[in-house]
């Protein structure tokens, strides 16, 4: 498998780090791009051997980091947290929108791809539908246990938000309050039309398959359930025993038997629609 790793200026002139896996032989007619989500990040858990497993499966694969997620140099830590606090919804949409282009351009790839497709896990499931409602060209779709809605406050924490100007929420893993300044909050309301997930989702023109967990706590599937009702090309595979990062964590210590099913449901949809069967 051949691995480029990338570092472009993205459309709001900030670093975009990235990784393109390529199988050996002659370069693939057909590319995925792989969003991840909210405190998550190209090299977390299952993202590597997911791009892997699609790379194997007979596509050239793009995951990235949006230039605010919170991790700079070192791929693993989060260490760019004032960058973290100034992300916005509108700013993640548009380098992802931007990601597609150099996807589909003649010198990002080995080969200019025929079909480009995307999967999204969460938050970044939420931004890939908002991208393939504004992108036509976006051969086929797959979200992981995504958001239906981005508006996931309290009006309590709105008003402590709007009245702090910072609010804090701790990262599990490695036990860091991470800041979001107000500008989210204040983006996705001066957005609110763009940033609506599931009336976008009415837009999608590509072929979707809606993955989620039936054990999944933080997303709920009834999250899906309203995804799958807006869009007319939208099925949903549902993954017994699966939470909401499909039974693995980071460190990755190997495949679970859910991480297997939502990744061969995705190379068979992929490969479907993408002109690999």
């Amino acid at each position: 498998m051949i691995y480029l790793p990338f570092e472009r200026r993205g459309p709001h002139g900030e670093a975009i780090r990235g990784d393109i896996r390529v199988p050996e032989g002659p370069p693939p007619t057909a590319a995925v791009v792989v969003v991840h989500g909210f405190k998550g990040f190209k090299d977390w858990g299952f993202f590597p051997h997911l791009t892997r497993e699609l790379a194997s499966a007979g596509f050239s694969v793009v995951s990235f980091n949006f230039s605010r997620n919170g991790i700079g140099d070192q791929p693993e830590d989060f260490t760019e947290l004032e960058a973290f606090a100034k992300n916005t919804f509108s700013r993640e949409l548009d380098e992802l929108r931007w990601i597609l282009d150099e996807t589909s351009s003649e010198d990002f790839l080995p080969r200019r791809p025929e079909a480009v497709g995307m999967v999204g896990h969460s938050r970044g499931g939420a931004q890939a539908v908002l991208a393939a409602s504004e992108d036509p060209g976006v051969g086929a779709l797959v979200t992981w246990a995504a958001v239906a809605n981005l508006d996931r406050w309290t009006e309590e924490t709105r008003n402590e938000w709007r009245a702090s100007g910072r609010v804090y929420v701790l990262n599990g893993r490695t036990g860091q309050q991470m800041p979001l300044d107000v500008t989210l909050l204040e983006d996705y309301e001066a957005n609110a039309e763009r940033l609506d997930v599931t009336a976008r989702a009415g837009a999608v023109v590509a072929p979707w398959l809606i993955v989620h967990g039936d054990d999944d706590l933080t997303v709920s599937p009834a999250d899906a359930e309203i995804l799958v009702g807006e869009a007319e090309k939208a099925r949903l595979h549902r993954v017994p025993g699966a939470g909401h990062t499909f039974e693995v964590g980071h460190p990755f210590k190997g495949p679970s038997p859910q991480l297997d099913d939502a990744i061969a449901a995705t190379v068979r949809h992929l490969r479907t629609h993408l002109g690999r069967d």
